[in-house]
């Protein structure tokens, strides 16, 4: 946590004393790691947190895969690889290409997938269009049609926050 926070913040400032929503996402999806921990056989609930706790850090391009494997590890390192869009892609492929590379792994990586999305499924800026909120939800929908065979329990919760989400459009 200390490790994406920090690499998060503008360089040389302290973090503020107020709310800090990047660090609440973070600590959300571990939550919802750690509750998956809790319904899932065999679960690893430690590597799992750590990929949660820093899963945004290659795709904001605040650290680098050298450095996560440097700190964390080669595990961490490609599963947060994998969760990173391939910007080089063209944009409509760079989901499904993750997606693919998400599924190579662990199935405690498909779970912080499923957990990311479960914790993104609030609800969105005002300012968005129905086309963007159908277009999320669509992604949404991707994510568990391709990923929510890795973890029953949180499919089941991605399914009723993509329901929940619907009826707000």
């Amino acid at each position: 946590m200390k490790f994406a926070t920090a690499k998060h913040l503008p360089k040389g400032l302290k973090e503020p004393e107020e709310d800090n929503p990047y660090r609440e996402h973070l600590a959300d999806v571990a939550r919802i790691i750690m509750l998956a921990g809790l319904k899932t056989k065999n679960f690893d609930v430690r590597f799992a947190v750590q990929v949660a706790l820093l899963h945004h850090t290659i795709e904001d391009k605040v650290a680098t895969y050298k450095e996560l494997e440097r700190n964390f590890g080669e595990d961490i390192s490609e599963a947060v690889s994998a969760m990173t869009k391939d910007e080089t892609l063209p944009k409509e492929q760079q989901k499904k290409d993750s997606l693919a590379r998400i599924k190579t792994l662990k199935s405690e990586v498909w779970a912080v997938e499923l957990a990311d999305w479960i914790s993104n499924l609030q609800p969105l800026p005002s300012d968005w269009s129905k086309e963007q909120r159908n277009k999320y939800q669509e992604e949404a929908q991707l994510i568990l049609s391709e990923l929510g065979s890795g973890d029953a329990f949180l499919a089941k919760w991605l399914e009723e926050k993509i329901k929940e989400y619907g009826s707000n459009i």
